[in-house]
């Protein structure tokens, strides 16, 4: 994690550096990331989610042992060397077992981090908010640090029997729902520099008494909330004057950033104030894959114009579909029927995104761009449909293929994380 490591080095220094974690395991999202990587002589920190990734398969279908061979074989394909990718595990915990009474959440958590650690992941951020069957509905700091640090052990253990550099922690009791705010939002309270403190001081302590004070001075971030958040319409902006105190009462704490989640949809000017503001860590996921939506239902709607639609309907058509005959990962979320066809495809939230990798969605998908390569797009349409892409193609910037289109759809969001966490490199052009 030496990569890691000097990046937060340089930011605790005075340096106004940081870096994005890409939340994602969409395949071509992650080639993005690795080309963009790539191209800006960078890391690519991509973090799997509890959600995702487990070892019953989470909705992906992978353990973690399968997305980090996912993600090494894209990193060999765009040319990116392997020393150069990080894999994180984001929320491990008892996040997709909460049905489950503690003990046995716990014991699946523990399953899964020590999956994670021996499959290569070295950044671990434990997430022990959430409450299981049985618990209080809110978790105090001394509980979910002891939970925190009863999983440090276990990936401490796994990490020392498979060798290689050691873990690295995020920890915190105010983190925001994995995903976006399930209700609508209209202000949010920042933490505060006396929460902050105090959840550093229970982890701390929850540490030592488990034996884990080597441990803990790996402990790099602490997730708090910025004022940053999205719903299923709107964006809550970060506004750095509320976050002043709380920026300010991290820096006396060695060799620790903040970690800020759902940073997704902040405008770039946001992005890099939060950076400057010690949220040295930025972490995006449903704000990509609602890029790759948008391109796709654009290539979508050009393949339509261009007389490609098969007979079973439209990309559009067949996700859609999908997402009505299999609703369990949008039911709990869109409760409004008369807002329900804008949701499923529109929603900051993009519950989308738990359907590329059903089997009919991901041949839709492949049939479309095979259909478009073959027919070859005609720049009219890529200038009514993809405007910022026709740009790019017109400027030598970009090919005109259609899974070129897809990337560089995920990149001119990623290209905004990039500029905020190195300075040094802004304004270069963009060429991948």
């Amino acid at each position: 994690m030496s990569i890691l490591l000097d990046v937060i080095r340089r930011h605790t220094s005075g340096e106004p550096v940081g870096i994005y974690s890409v939340c994602s395991a969409h395949p071509q999202v992650l080639e993005a990331a690795l080309q963009l990587a790539l191209h800006s002589n960078g890391v690519a920190l991509i973090e799997a989610t509890s959600n995702q990734v487990n070892q019953d398969g989470g909705y992906t279908g992978m353990r973690p042992a399968a997305f980090r061979d996912l993600v090494q074989a894209k990193a060999d394909s765009v040319g990116l060397p392997r020393h150069r990718v990080v894999l994180g595990g984001d929320h491990l915990g008892p996040n997709a077992w909460q049905s489950l009474d503690a003990g046995a959440a716990l014991a699946k958590s523990a399953v899964m981090v020590a999956e994670y650690v021996a499959a290569g992941f070295r950044k671990i951020h434990l997430d022990c908010s959430m409450a299981c069957a049985g618990d209080p509905p809110a978790l105090g700091d001394a509980l979910i640090a002891e939970r925190t640090a009863t999983l440090a052990a276990i990936t401490e253990a796994s990490w020392r029997s498979a060798g290689g550099e050691p873990p690295v922690y995020i920890v915190g009791s105010e983190v925001p729902v994995p995903g976006g705010a399930h209700e609508t939002l209209s202000e949010l309270a920042v933490t505060t520099p006396a929460a902050a403190a105090a959840t550093i001081d229970a982890h701390r302590a929850a540490f030592t008494r488990h034996g884990l004070e080597d441990a803990w001075q790996r402990v790099i971030g602490l997730v708090v909330q910025p004022g940053v958040e999205f719903d299923h319409h709107q964006v809550i902006d970060y506004q750095r004057a509320k976050a002043a105190a709380l920026s300010s009462s991290i820096e006396p704490v060695p060799g620790m950033v903040f970690e800020a989640h759902s940073t997704d949809y902040q405008t770039p000017a946001a992005l890099k104030s939060l950076v400057e503001d010690h949220f040295a860590i930025l972490k995006v996921g449903p704000g990509v894959t609602f890029a790759l939506r948008e391109t796709l239902w654009a290539l979508s709607d050009v393949a339509a114009e261009l007389g490609l639609t098969p007979g079973q309907g439209s990309l559009k058509d067949i996700v859609l579909e999908t997402m009505l005959h299999e609703p369990k990962y949008w039911k709990a979320y869109y409760l409004d029927p008369d807002q329900l066809h804008f949701d499923l495809q529109f929603s900051l939230s993009d519950r989308v995104r738990y359907y590329w990798s059903m089997p009919e969605v991901a041949q839709a998908c492949a049939q479309m761009l095979e259909s478009l390569a073959a027919a070859a797009i005609p720049m009219t349409l890529l200038s009514q449909y993809l405007p910022a892409q026709y740009a790019a193609i017109r400027d030598g910037r970009l090919k005109n293929e259609p899974r070129a289109l897809v990337r560089d759809g995920v990149v001119q969001v990623l290209h905004h994380y990039d500029d905020a966490c190195n300075p040094a490199a802004r304004g270069r052009p963009l060429k991948l």
